[in-house]
Order: structure tokens, then C-alpha cells, then sequence
């Protein structure tokens, strides 16, 4: 009786093993190659900016094309200001998004009203700036903000946030026209990761007697947090790089007389939309640089507290398991 052939090693097999681990090595070298060199080239360009003005090019709101004085300070309040009210308004939509989706919508409502989210996402944003512009600015003046104005006018602190022309343009209806653009964003991701938790886990708070916000807040968000934050981060992330639409209905204003939200005012991305194509090579060019570089940082620093938000969850859940 023969014995069957030992089975020898496929060469093929395991040289395309090697071949697909020097490709993902090299898509990450790649990767990281070109953060660098995308981080030198903005260093390089901003140079004779932080060469002049220091970091003080970031505390002062003085933007003198003509007078060739320039700092980031407007521009860098406004990015901040839109984005966090951005996050302020989607946040909480879209986490109500996603739970109903995923514990509260009928099953024949869940596939058209996530379709119909989905679709929020590939409307471009130049349709967004429009709209908020010739449509939801005026609505926004009427029935927003001069209400408030005639409510919180005279109350001392808050009556200045609620200062100024009731126009429809300006931080706040930036904040909200990036609040609607990132809303589809965070709620896709935010509803994915909610359905990636176990049946089990929540059948069996269920069958505790747990209520259905009691089994989010317990069970799925504790499983599902790095997903949230994650989702999150890229809604933000969204909201910081958003140049078009900001650029409608942010007001374009290179001054910065108060912390009103009524305010015009500009943010990085727009103005480098409006005045890199104009720009003489030279101090303005190179300041506008130093913009990029500056939400270069602000990008960097924001992935980096999520990381650190995230890590520090992971070390509470062990301390208290």
C-alpha cells in the first residue's frame, strides 16, 4: 500500500504573503512620508511669517494686505467658533439619529430614513453655502436672531453674544450650516457601530427590566465608544477643513470688534479660498501659509485628544472591572 506524497510548502503561497507585507509596509511608509513632507512644505512656505511675527502672528487680529501687518487671530476664532457650535448642534441630532434607527424605528422605516440621511453626505457644499445664503440666512434673521435680540439684549454677558445687525450671515449660521453638513457623517457612523453590539448583551437588559435608554447608555455606548468618538472626531475634522459653504455665509470680515455670534467674520479655510489665488508672492503669501500650518496644527491636536480621551476611557473601564 503507498503512502500518500507529503505535502510540501506552496513557494507561491508564501511569496505572496511576503509580497502583500512589503506593500502594507510600504503604504505606510508612504503615508507617513507624505504627512512629512506635506508638514515641511507648509513650514518652508510659512517661514519669512513665522520668521517676522512669531507666535504672536496667532494672537493678533490685525489682516493689512495693503499695509503688508498681518495676523491669524479672526481667522483662527472663527474656525473654533463654527466648529464648536457645529458639534454643539450635531452631536446630540445625530446620536437621536442613530438611536432611533437602531432601537426605536419601525423595521420598514429604517432602510429609507438611513438612505435618506446618507444622501445629506453627497449633496456638495457650494449647494450648502448657496442655500444658507439666498434661504436659511433671512429665515435665520427673522425668526432667530432678532427674537433673541429683543430677549437677551439687555441681559448683561449674553446680550453681547446676540449683538449686532440681524443679517443672517456670520458665525452662527456658519455653525449651523457645518452643523447640517456633518450631521450625516457622525450619525452613519454613530448608527454602525451602535448595530455591531451584541443582541445578547441588550436582550439581556431587556429581560433585567432595563428601559431602552437605560440599555444605550449602560450597555451600547460603554461597547461602543471608541466608535462614538470616532464618529465624532470625523464630523469635526469635516467641520474644521469645510471651505465653501463657510465661505457663503461666514461674512468674509477680517475684524474682530466682539465675540458676538451675529458677528461676520472669516475662518482659515475661507480665507484662503478668497485670497491665495490673489495673493503676491511674498509676506501675505507666506502668511496665508502660516494659516494652513496652523490648522495643520489644530487638526493634529484634536486627533491627538481624542487619542488621549480614548485611552484614558480604556484605563477607567479597567480600573473599574
Amino acid at each position: 500500500m503507498s503512502t500518500p506524497p507529503a505535502h510540501r510548502p506552496v513557494r507561491g503561497a508564501a511569496w505572496a504573503d511576503r509580497l502583500f507585507g512589503w506593500a502594507a509596509r510600504g503604504a505606510a511608509i508612504v503615508t507617513l512620508g507624505l504627512l512629512a513632507a506635506i508638514l515641511l512644505a507648509l513650514l518652508v512656505g510659512a517661514w519669512p511669517a513665522i520668521e517676522k511675527y512669531g507666535l504672536g502672528f496667532l494672537a493678533n487680529s490685525v489682516w493689512d494686505p495693503v499695509g503688508q501687518d498681518f495676523g491669524g487671530l479672526v481667522m483662527i476664532y472663527g474656525t473654533l467658533a463654527t466648529s464648536f457650535i457645529a458639534l454643539l448642534i450635531a452631536v446630540p441630532v445625530s446620536f437621536g439619529i442613530a438611536l432611533f434607527l437602531t432601537e426605536l424605528s419601525p423595521s420598514w422605516l429604517k432602510r429609507p430614513l438611513g438612505t435618506a440621511i446618507e444622501l445629506l453626505a453627497a449633496v456638495p457644499s457650494i449647494v450648502y453655502g448657496m442655500w444658507g445664503l439666498l434661504v436659511f440666512g433671512p429665515i435665520l434673521a427673522t425668526l432667530v436672531q432678532q427674537p433673541l435680540q429683543a430677549l437677551l439684549g439687555n441681559v448683561p454677558y449674553l446680550g453681547a453674544l446676540v449683538s449686532g445687525p440681524p443679517v443672517g450671515i456670520g458665525i452662527l449660521s456658519a455653525g449651523i450650516i457645518l452643523a447640517i453638513m456633518i450631521i450625516p457623517f457622525i450619525a452613519s457612523v454613530m448608527r454602525d457601530v451602535f448595530e455591531v453590539t451584541p443582541p445578547m448583551l441588550k436582550e439581556s437588559a431587556y429581560a433585567l427590566g432595563s428601559t431602552t435608554w437605560e440599555v444605550v447608555s449602560r450597555v451600547v455606548l460603554p461597547y461602543t465608544k471608541a466608535g462614538v468618538v470616532g464618529g465624532i472626531m470625523l464630523g469635526l475634522g469635516r467641520a474644521l477643513g469645510e471651505t465653501m459653504a463657510v465661505t457663503f455665509v461666514i461674512g468674509n470680515f477680517n475684524q474682530l470688534d466682539s465675540l458676538s455670534l451675529f458677528q461676520p467674520a472669516n475662518s482659515i479655510t475661507s480665507a484662503l479660498a478668497n485670497e491665495f489665488a490673489e495673493a503676491a508672492g511674498g509676506l501675505h503669501q507666506s502668511a496665508l501659509i502660516y494659516l494652513g500650518l496652523v490648522l495643520f496644527f489644530i487638526t493634529f491636536v484634536v486627533l491627538a485628544l481624542s487619542k488621549l480621551l480614548l485611552s484614558r476611557l480604556r484605563r477607567g473601564e479597567g480600573a473599574s472591572s
